[in-house]
C-alpha cells in the first residue's frame, strides 16, 4: 500500500515538475536582453546569415544595427546580379548595394561579381566597380554563370570600370577576369599600380589580350605565382620571363587550348628550351592543359619533351597523339580523356604507365580498352593510382578476363576494393 501510494504521488507530481520547469524556461529567455549580446557574439552569428537575413536582423535593435555597419562584417563580399525573369539567382537588393558603396566601399577586400548571362547584369557589376573609388581590395573575381555576359559590355565601359579599381586598390593580390573584354592597357595599368603584390592571376579566354601584354605582366610581376590564358598568348618570351632570377617560383600555370571550328586556328608550337627553363627555375610547377581542339588539330604539341602535369581532354584525341604523350610527358600526374574513338588504346596506355612515373590520376570516357591492356595498365601503374575513373563501357571482356574477374584484379594491384564508374566523375 505504501509504494502504492507513493507511485501515485510520483505520478501527480510529475507533470507539475514538468510544469514549473517550462514556466522558469519561458521565464528565462523571456527575460534575457537580445540587445545586450556582446559585440563579437552577434557579429559571429552575422557572418553565417545570408545577406538578406543580415540586413533584416539589424533592424531588432541598435545594437544590432551597430555590429551590422562593423567593418569586419564587410571585408568579403559577393554581389549577385541577375534578371530575375531569366535566371535562377537572387540578384542583391538595389538599395544594399547604395548602402554598401556608401558606408562600406572602403571596408571591401574580398570581392567577387557573380553574373547571369544578361548583358544588363554584367553592365550593372561594371556600374559598381567604378563607384569603387575609396576601396583598398586585395581579390577581385567576376564571375559569369553563362555566356556571353560580360564580353558583350563595351571594351571602354568594361576597362574604365577596372581602372577605377586597378588604380585606387594599390593591393591586388589575386585579380580572377576569365571571359571578359579585357585588354593590354587594362593590364598595363593592373601592373603599374599593383606590381608589389599580385599572385594570382586568371584570364583565360580574354581574347583581346595579345602576347605582348601579358609579357608586360611578367616582366615586372615578380612575385606572381598562379597564372592561368590561353594558348594564343603562350609563347616562348613569356615562359623565360617567368624563369628569370627575379622572378619568384611560379607554382600554377594552367593553359586552355581551345579551337572552336576545325582549321582556322594555327596553333604555334613552344620551343623545349623553354619549357626546360621553367621548370629549372619552378621545379614544382604545375602545368595544366585543358584541351578542346579536333583531333586534326593536334600536329603541333608534345612532338618533343613537354613538362605537363595534368591534361583534360575535353574533345576527341587521337590514338598518335596519346603514343605521344606516353612518350613525352614524363612529369604527368593526372590524365583525362573524354573521347577517343573505336580503336583500344592497350599499347598508348602501357606506354604511359611505362615512361609516365608520376601518374596518379586517370580518367576514361568514350575509349576502348582491352580487359587485359587494362590490367596491364594498372599492374605497372601500381598502388600510386590514387584515382582511377573508367566507365564501364569502355572495359572490352576477352578470353582471359569477365568483367567480374577484371574487378577483383583491378582491385588486388590497387591494394583497395575498385569498381568501373557507371557515370562519369570527372
Amino acid at each position: 500500500m505504501k509504494r502504492a501510494r507513493q507511485k501515485v504521488v510520483a505520478e501527480n507530481e510529475a507533470p507539475q515538475t514538468s510544469q514549473k520547469s517550462k514556466r522558469q524556461k519561458t521565464r528565462l529567455y523571456g527575460s534575457m536582453d537580445w540587445g545586450s549580446l556582446p559585440h563579437h557574439v552577434i557579429l559571429h552569428i552575422f557572418q553565417f546569415l545570408p545577406l538578406v537575413d543580415r540586413a533584416r536582423a539589424s533592424s531588432v535593435c541598435r545594437r544590432w544595427n551597430e555590429v551590422f555597419h562593423i567593418p569586419d562584417l564587410w571585408r568579403r563580399f559577393e554581389f549577385e546580379l541577375s534578371q530575375p525573369a531569366t535566371s535562377y539567382l537572387k540578384s542583391t537588393h538595389p538599395d544594399l548595394i547604395q548602402q554598401i558603396i556608401k558606408r562600406h566601399a572602403d571596408h571591401l577586400q574580398y570581392v567577387s561579381f557573380k553574373v547571369d548571362s544578361s548583358t544588363e547584369a554584367a553592365e550593372a557589376a561594371c556600374d559598381i566597380l567604378s563607384q569603387l573609388v575609396n576601396c583598398s581590395i586585395k581579390t577581385l573575381g567576376l564571375i559569369s554563370t553563362a555566356k556571353p555576359s560580360f564580353m558583350n559590355v563595351s571594351k571602354a565601359h568594361f576597362a574604365s570600370a577596372l581602372t577605377v579599381v586597378f588604380v585606387n586598390s594599390k593591393s591586388l593580390s589575386s585579380v580572377k577576369i576569365d571571359d571578359t573584354p579585357l585588354d593590354d592597357p587594362s593590364l598595363k595599368v593592373l601592373v603599374a599600380n599593383n606590381s608589389d603584390t599580385l599572385k594570382l592571376l586568371k584570364m583565360s579566354s580574354c581574347p583581346h589580350v595579345s602576347p605582348a601584354g601579358i609579357l608586360c605582366v611578367a616582366d615586372q610581376c615578380h612575385g606572381l605565382k598562379e597564372l592561368a590564358l590561353n594558348y594564343y598568348i603562350l609563347s616562348d618570351e613569356l615562359l623565360l620571363a617567368l624563369s628569370s632570377e627575379k622572378h619568384a617560383n611560379l607554382e600554377h600555370l594552367r593553359i586552355d587550348v581551345v579551337s572552336e571550328n576545325p582549321g582556322q586556328v594555327e596553333f604555334h608550337t613552344i620551343k623545349k628550351q623553354s619549357w626546360d627553363a621553367l621548370v629549372k627555375h619552378s621545379p614544382k610547377v604545375n602545368i595544366v592543359m585543358y584541351f578542346f581542339l579536333y583531333e586534326e588539330e593536334f600536329d603541333a604539341f608534345f612532338r618533343e619533351e613537354t613538362p605537363v602535369t595534368h591534361l583534360y581532354f575535353g574533345r576527341a584525341v587521337s590514338k598518335a597523339m596519346l603514343g605521344r604523350i606516353g612518350l613525352n610527358c614524363p612529369r604527368l600526374i593526372e590524365l583525362v580523356v573524354c573521347a577517343n574513338g573505336l580503336q583500344p588504346l592497350d599499347d598508348e596506355l602501357i606506354r604511359i604507365a611505362e615512361h609516365c612515373k608520376n601518374l596518379t590520376a586517370m580518367g576514361l570516357g568514350e575509349c576502348e580498352v582491352t580487359c587485359r591492356g587494362f590490367i596491364e595498365f594498372v599492374k605497372m601503374c601500381g598502388g600510386r593510382l590514387t584515382q582511377l575513373s573508367i566507365m564501364e563501357e569502355v572495359l572490352i571482356p576477352d578470353n582471359d578476363y569477365s568483367l567480374e574477374r577484371l574487378h577483383l584484379e583491378v582491385s588486388k594491384h590497387l591494394g583497395r576494393m575498385w569498381f568501373p564508374d557507371m557515370m562519369p566523375s570527372w
